[in-house]
């Protein structure tokens, strides 16, 4: 199952034009940025900079492509200094190449970021989102969702179905 925090209203943007992966990461970093807790002291604000997001998203990516396939991507890293995982969710207007394993567009990205020690959480987290993304319907909500509160409501709905054994 997916934290009930791991994606917030402002970790989200849909329609958005990006006409690369490297840009695409770009504003993914800025999503995820947006999602520090407002209690965030300045080093945990300095250590989680967008800057660091996106180097750390971009050599992930440099390992391989997370591209699923079926137009979904699930960019992710570790960061040191964060203190809890977020996520942040980008709806393109229009597909992108992203060397994704079907070589077929990607429009719908889903970026996880974790705390450098949680690999469990972090590997958990990919299952229970990979699980989620597989299922054509969830997609298919999620590419119709008018507004950012439908995307929370329709991935809030669906963890407990996506994080059941399959």
């Amino acid at each position: 199952m997916l934290p009930e925090q791991l994606l917030i209203p402002a970790s989200i943007s849909l329609q958005a034009e990006a006409r690369s992966k490297k840009r695409a990461l770009e504003m993914l970093s800025g999503l995820l940025f947006q999602h520090q807790p407002a209690d965030a002291s300045e080093e945990e604000t300095q250590a989680v900079s967008s800057e660091i997001i996106f180097e750390k998203l971009l050599q992930r990516e440099r390992l391989g492509s997370t591209g699923l396939g079926h137009g979904i991507a699930l960019p992710h890293a570790r960061i040191s200094g964060l203190q809890q995982a977020v996520g942040a969710f980008l709806l393109l207007a229009e597909g992108i190449d992203f060397d994704a394993i079907d070589r077929q567009p990607v429009d719908m990205l889903f970026a996880l970021l974790v705390p450098e020690q949680a690999t469990d959480e972090h590997l958990r987290l990919l299952a229970s989102l990979a699980g989620l993304f597989k299922q054509e319907s969830i997609c298919q909500q999620l590419r119709q969702a008018h507004d950012n509160e439908a995307v929370i409501s329709i991935l809030g709905s669906n963890t407990a179905v996506a994080a059941a054994p399959s």
